[in-house]
């Protein structure tokens, strides 16, 4: 039973997050938008481009084979095309004209409200400082007995007495 009541808890979390009631909203918003474009395509914008034929857009078609009037023939329906471009295209300018816009512009000046935080240091700037403080590093004295300081590395060995021929090594090559 603590199973199904966490999973729940975790689905009511899941809904009232955020995101997902402003999707929600917007899904009954567009729908809203959906039924009023659609309005004015048909009652408007269809009977303007219909003034230059037939009254019903819808009805623009012409027949790829055989008689259309009588039944017979395969009708394409250039209208309903035209109609169905017509309202994505209001669709799209509505929803960016009155949305995307406005809220670009909005998200712009808030944006120049703000104060601008100093920009951190760049990835080649840091390696360079890396770089540098490593260099820093090597280039630092030892202590007596050969210590080397907290973070800094052994300097590499020289030659030594009794390592052969020119303290190249037993084989005198390198």
């Amino acid at each position: 039973m603590a199973g199904v009541r966490n999973t729940l808890d975790g689905f009511r979390e899941f809904l009232m997050r955020g995101n997902v009631v402003d999707l929600a909203v917007a899904v009954v918003v567009g729908a809203a938008f959906t039924n009023i474009v659609n309005s004015v395509v048909e009652g408007v914008i269809n009977p303007l481009v219909g003034a230059f034929g037939t009254q019903d857009l819808d009805a623009y078609e012409s027949c790829l084979r055989g008689d259309c009037a009588a039944g017979e023939g395969i009708p394409i329906r250039w209208g309903s095309v035209i109609s169905a471009s017509l309202t994505f295209l209001i669709t799209a300018a509505v929803v960016y004209f009155l949305m995307i816009l406005p809220m670009t512009r909005y998200l712009e000046r808030r944006k120049a409200r703000q104060p601008v935080e100093p920009e951190g240091p760049t990835d080649v700037e840091l390696l360079a400082q890396i770089r540098d403080e490593l260099v820093a590093l090597r280039a630092g004295s030892t202590t007596d007995g050969g210590a080397v300081a907290v973070g800094a590395q052994r300097p590499a060995p020289g030659p030594e007495a009794g390592d052969g021929p020119e303290g190249q090594g037993s084989d005198g090559a390198r």
